[in-house]
């Protein structure tokens, strides 16, 4: 495990060819996993917004440029879009559109990838009543968790503790 100063990124998630640790083939794993989070919620955003196929689209260039189908440019400007989206949105939709900007924003910084997973988090708990909130954060935080592949498993996990306070502490322990 890779300790890292508050304020500065995580060595870890930062590519190698930056100066990190972080191999290509897991930063394509942290968009895929990250695209699945957000893919999850993405029905909440589309229940409310019928027309709007940004975070949609924002998911498929996540998974795009995973698979190099695309530059990292055109992935963040998909990450532009669907955060727009979001702006036009309210509540658990709102929440959902962001999961998918972060998502596909993994391809321009890796530690985007908590970002997909805790606003995916958030729009589900936000789609139930307060009281019932914290069972089903906790639930799509399991959920999430079982996507992992073994290869970013370990890198996620840690990301998570350190960074859970920054995410409203919506990763379990």
């Amino acid at each position: 495990m890779v300790m890292h100063e508050k304020g500065k990124r995580n060595p870890q998630l930062i590519t190698v060819r930056r100066g990190g640790t972080l191999e290509d083939a897991q930063h394509f794993q942290l968009a895929v996993w990250a695209a699945a989070c957000a893919e999850r919620v993405l029905l909440i955003f589309e229940q409310d917004h019928l027309e709007d196929s940004r975070p949609r689209i924002a998911i498929e260039q996540a998974r795009a440029w995973a698979c190099g189908e695309i530059l990292m440019t055109q992935a963040r400007t998909a990450a532009f879009a669907a955060h727009a989206a979001a702006r036009i949105a309210a509540g658990a939709a709102k929440e959902a559109a962001r999961s998918a900007g972060h998502a596909v924003a993994v391809a321009h910084m890796a530690d985007h990838e908590l970002g997909a997973a805790a606003y995916a988090i958030r729009s589900i708990r936000a789609t139930v009543e307060l009281s019932c909130r914290d069972d089903a954060g906790r639930a799509e935080c399991r959920w999430q968790r079982d996507q992992l592949p073994d290869t970013i498993r370990a890198l996620v996990l840690d990301d998570q503790r350190l960074r859970n306070k920054k995410y409203w502490s919506l990763f379990i322990d």
